[in-house]
């Protein structure tokens, strides 16, 4: 008689359901880190007895006492919903009173057209060609570092964002400045694939189904990340080794030093060539709907706080002193 197999733990569960419904290994670890925690606030007590309170109880703290942002707050909140909502089955009618985190509006970094030209003059190799789509393409940091091969297509002098955020494509400009180089960092890509392959590797990871579907993909050329990773690594949930993208902290960390480098005094990081992108572009005379589709916004009021950094002070406005 075969024995019963013990029920699955809860994290575990958390994680089969979030795989099941595709989301991003990012969000698997934020949401399991966050229930793990509401779990450990309220003395290890199972979820299934709590409810409302202890979830507001939770919220709160986090505001109060960890002094979180609003973003992280409301992350908290998803990872709790999706706990109580696709894993135990169980409705949250009430509303949640918590003490909500404020959302402070500020105005993004923005860097004139010499200083970034400056920072990206003092970075090189694989890094430098990162931050000149960051800057030349309006990309965000992960969507350039997830780029494949068969996403850039020089013959139209454009670049194809796939599951961007939200979810959404969208096509963005490729900068001329970047095809030379960008078609000799794939050619030195090619061999490396080539030899990766000589040795039985070469797979990469494919989204959703595509794997299955189309089981000799993840070896083909056009499904290959832009920007690789130097070594081979085995994923974390396959199990399988394989090549995945350029680690971001690699280009944080040369970004930092071009800026420290060249003596800018503002805080620079990889979002901030993004919004230098669409900045630049509003001063150069370009309508905010054609802005707005290249950065992939969904509402035109998050692409008009760009209006606001314009290279004209004070709101455009005059100075009576002058």
């Amino acid at each position: 008689m075969p024995f019963p197999q013990k029920p699955r733990k809860l994290l575990d569960q958390v994680r089969d359901k979030l795989r099941v419904k595709h989301y991003a290994y990012r969000t698997e670890k934020a949401y399991t880190f966050w229930i793990r925690r509401f779990i450990l606030f309220h003395d290890k007590t199972h979820p299934r007895d709590m409810g409302v309170k202890e979830i507001e109880a939770f919220l709160t703290y986090l505001a109060v006492n960890r002094g979180v942002s609003a973003a992280t707050q409301n992350q908290a909140l998803n990872a709790l919903m999706f706990l109580y909502k696709k894993v135990l089955h169980i409705g949250i009618s009430e509303p949640i009173h918590s003490v909500r985190a404020k959302r402070p509006v500020r105005l993004p970094v923005v860097l004139s057209k010499q200083d970034a030209l400056r920072i990206i003059e003092l970075m090189a190799g694989e890094t430098q060609l990162v931050v000149k789509l960051l800057y030349g393409s309006g990309l965000r940091l992960m969507e350039c570092l997830r780029l494949r091969v068969k996403d850039v297509d020089f013959s139209r002098n454009q670049v194809l964002v796939c599951h961007g955020k939200g979810g959404k494509d969208r096509v963005t400009m490729l900068p001329s400045n970047v095809v030379a180089p960008l078609k000799a960092h794939l050619k030195r890509i090619r061999a490396i694939h080539a030899e990766d392959c000589q040795r039985g590797f070469g797979r990469v990871y494919l989204p959703g189904a595509l794997a299955r579907k189309y089981p000799n993909a993840a070896i083909q050329w056009v499904w290959q990340y832009v920007f690789p990773s130097k070594s081979l690594s085995r994923d974390r949930r396959s199990g399988i080794i394989r090549r995945h993208h350029l680690n971001e902290s690699a280009v944080r960390k040369s970004i930092k030093k071009a800026a420290k480098t060249a003596r800018i005094h503002k805080p620079v990081g990889c979002h901030t060539f993004r919004h230098s992108f669409a900045t630049h572009l509003l001063e150069a005379g370009y309508d905010i709907r054609t802005v707005q589709e290249l950065l992939g916004h969904k509402d035109l009021s998050t692409t008009m706080i760009y209006t606001h950094v314009l290279n004209r002070g004070g709101r455009a406005v005059k100075s009576p002193l002058d």
